[in-house]
């Protein structure tokens, strides 16, 4: 990315830097805490509305929050490589404004998508059934079970498994990377060099069937990396037919 260094190009811009000190603060926070038996997970996780633990604002917070110091890692790092590009271009208040709208549209993408396999999923359950999970559903899943009535399971695991991590937001500076420099290359595993645009399609295209083929929940939320491309290609189409592509804001 040499092309891009004159000019002034700073390889760790203002918001990238802070961003990845706010999501590393985070995760110290959350190992330190739960030491001491406070669960952060509790609170800034993504729970589906239906659940006790959900809280509007865990929209914006889940994006902090992660599961693991590999998962940690590998988010930041996708946000320093494709993010200081593209903020040393549209300037730090537009950068942060794509990211944030590219993370929360993810997280309205899970929870719509959880809505949609709830109400395909042909499970019934009984109001007493459902205030069951939701008085106690969180703590049953936390102590490391789950019901035996199947439909009871499925209901737990789409309300209280919580979702985390920027993944979201980092899909979508992926994206908006693959949209102005298409034809840059991006070395997968420091080895294979593939143009953007064509890596950006096979990400794509991974998650899709991923997301298809995952029918019960696993532990990672395709469909809200795809949202987190969907929200950030009509953003920058957005911007594009305003004519204010390339002038921060």
């Amino acid at each position: 990315m040499q092309q891009f260094r004159p000019g002034g190009f700073n390889v760790l811009p203002m918001v990238v830097k802070n961003l990845l000190i706010i999501n590393g603060l985070f995760f110290l926070a959350t190992i330190a805490l739960d030491s001491m038996g406070i669960d952060l997970f509790k609170t800034l996780a993504l729970y589906y509305p239906s659940s006790n633990q959900f809280g509007i604002w865990q929209l914006v917070t889940y994006m902090f929050m992660h599961g693991g110091f590999t998962h940690v890692l590998f988010n930041m790092f996708a946000l320093w490589m494709f993010g200081n590009v593209l903020e040393n271009v549209w300037g730090p208040r537009r950068f942060l404004n794509y990211y944030l709208i590219t993370g929360i549209g993810a997280g309205l993408t899970h929870l719509l998508v959880a809505y949609i396999r709830i109400l395909s999923s042909g499970y019934e359950l009984t109001p007493d059934q459902l205030e069951m999970i939701y008085n106690e559903g969180y703590q049953v899943l936390q102590s490391g079970r789950n019901y035996a009535n199947p439909a009871m399971s499925f209901y737990n695991i789409m309300m209280n498994v919580p979702t985390v991590g920027a993944s979201g937001a980092v899909f979508g500076i992926l994206l908006a990377f693959g949209m102005m420099f298409p034809n840059s290359l991006i070395y997968i595993y420091f080895a294979f060099p593939m143009k953007a645009k064509y890596f950006v399609i096979l990400y794509g295209v991974i998650e899709l069937v991923s997301g298809i083929s995952n029918r019960t929940g696993d532990n990672v939320a395709h469909f809200a990396h795809l949202g987190g491309m969907f929200f950030g290609y009509f953003l920058i189409m957005y911007w594009k037919k305003k004519g204010t592509f390339y002038h921060g804001s």
